[in-house]
């Protein structure tokens, strides 16, 4: 299992390179000729009323054990084993296949990849709480560089199942238990659909300790107001959002502008030009500036990829004028696995792993039940 999960890592790094590569040298254009499906979207029935009562749909869940990614922890760090809120965890897209819009559940390539990704993202919030990751129908990355009706049906598809697990995941928790809502890209874009159809004016917002909305955008003008919750202003505030999206220095952000500005707000009007909400990992609230001396733990593989480790002091952090979050010059380690415009999206956990888990920690003591 040690050896299979090194062979992910190493493929996740040479996708990266090859993307990164490829985009310098053709562009938009081969990118979108290489991912995008061509094929039209399949329509596909809703996932069972009770799917996601099987623990096999579950990537992580209570009682799964050794084999739960989320439980995962570098050394210095234990998951604990006595929970004091519900983590709800939508993990990434793992799915790069172009031949469907909607990964398929038993991708073994995309599960695998999935895996990857909670292990290093969702294992942060392991330290308060049992994490809860479902497995999902996914929109393939190819649907993120179109405008196409497909993929906006294909991320329709992928909310569903995200809804139907959410909801079984209420059902089973106790009543009265915190919960922590997280996700990372993909996950977050669904995140924030969750927190306006399921949390926004209903009793259970009360319950809700954080919920990380990372590396996705939220417009402080045209979505914030729709999801329930304040932005976290302060790092002990609870029933509050952090988001964040990361670029190293000089950052050129316009893969993201470019797409993000054409797109309509929860309100109905445009998000052109719009600030994002932009929360300092390092200081845990809105709009903080950061030295590195503030950053409790980066998350770094060793160079063998046999096991990761925690550095601190590496990596600063501040919000830009439009809401991104830049982390100055490259990191030494992670500089060569970026995206273009120095875009650090995939390393926006592990960037800040040891503070988003003392964040966490933080205001999980700091809740009271409403």
């Amino acid at each position: 299992m040690a050896r299979k999960f090194l062979y992910i890592v190493a493929t996740l790094i040479v996708l990266v390179l090859v993307a990164a590569f490829a985009y310098r040298l053709f562009g938009d254009r081969l990118i979108r000729a290489a991912m995008v499906p061509t094929a039209e979207f399949s329509p596909q029935a809703p996932v069972k009323i009770d799917a996601y009562a099987d623990p096999a749909m579950w990537f992580s869940q209570p009682g799964k054990g050794a084999d739960d990614p989320a439980r995962w922890t570098p050394d210095g760090y234990q998951p604990t084993d006595a929970p004091a809120a519900e983590v709800f965890f939508i993990h990434p897209t793992s799915y790069l296949n172009r031949a469907a819009w909607n990964a398929p559940l038993d991708d073994q390539d995309a599960n695998e990849r999935a895996q990857l990704f909670i292990r290093g993202q969702a294992s942060a919030f392991n330290g308060v709480g049992s994490v809860w990751a479902p497995r999902y129908r996914q929109a393939t990355f190819g649907a993120f560089l179109t405008t196409q009706d497909n993929a906006a049906k294909a991320l329709d598809l992928a909310y569903r199942d995200v809804l139907a697990a959410f909801d079984r995941f209420v059902a089973e928790i106790p009543a009265d238990r915190p919960i922590i809502l997280a996700g990372h890209s993909q996950g977050s874009l669904h995140l924030t659909h969750l927190l306006r159809d399921r949390i926004a004016g209903k009793p259970i917002a009360r319950r809700i300790v954080a919920a990380y909305v990372v590396g996705w955008p939220i417009s402080l003008s045209t979505d914030l107001a729709a999801l329930g919750l304040p932005a976290c202003a302060a790092p002990e505030q609870t029933g509050c959002i952090l988001s964040w999206q990361s670029f190293g220095e000089p950052a050129d952000p316009s893969q993201v502008t470019d797409t993000y500005d054409e797109t309509i707000g929860f309100d109905g009007q445009p998000r052109r030009g719009s600030a994002f909400l932009c929360t300092n990992p390092l200081t845990g609230t809105a709009n903080g500036t950061a030295d590195a001396a503030a950053n409790r733990g980066t998350l770094f593989q060793s160079a063998d990829l046999k096991s990761a480790t925690i550095a601190a002091g590496r990596v600063p952090a501040r919000c830009d004028e439009r809401g991104f979050l830049l982390i100055g010059p490259p990191p030494e380690g992670l500089d060569s696995y970026v995206l273009p415009g120095n875009n650090y999206h995939v390393f926006d956990y592990s960037l800040f792993w040891a503070n988003i888990r003392a964040d966490a920690e933080r205001r999980m003591k700091a809740y009271r039940p409403q």
